[in-house]
């Protein structure tokens, strides 16, 4: 089993920045690609920015330019810096991340971004 501990969600003023962390840990073999997800209220679940073991980075077109992912793969931890954020942003953030030969898929609780002013 995985357990997977995000931190660094809040609220911020427009145009302001958040970092989000994800700390992996428990059964873990190998962990491939991690990455960030986003709900807003009414809407579905979307990918937001994944990060593969290597380093290979994909965006969504919304927050090209804007966000960063990275990883340490020392420390099982993903992050999401986020810069100029806007309104739109506001979500429950969730990281994901797959683990082992068959990518069996691991979600964290997820943490609350509110973007007002």
């Amino acid at each position: 089993q995985v357990q997977l501990v995000e931190s660094g969600g809040g609220l911020v003023q427009p145009g302001g920045s958040l970092r989000l962390s994800c700390a992996a840990s428990g059964s873990i073999f190998s962990i491939n690609a991690m990455g960030w997800y986003r709900q807003a209220p009414g809407k579905e679940r979307e990918l937001v920015a994944v990060i593969t073991r290597g380093g290979s980075t994909k965006y969504a077109d919304s927050v090209k330019g804007r966000f960063t992912i990275s990883r340490d793969n020392a420390k099982n931890t993903v992050y999401l810096q986020m810069n100029s954020l806007k309104p739109e942003d506001t979500a429950v953030h969730y990281c994901n991340v797959k683990v082992g030969i068959v990518d069996v898929t691991y979600w964290g609780q997820g943490t609350q971004v509110t973007v007002s002013s």
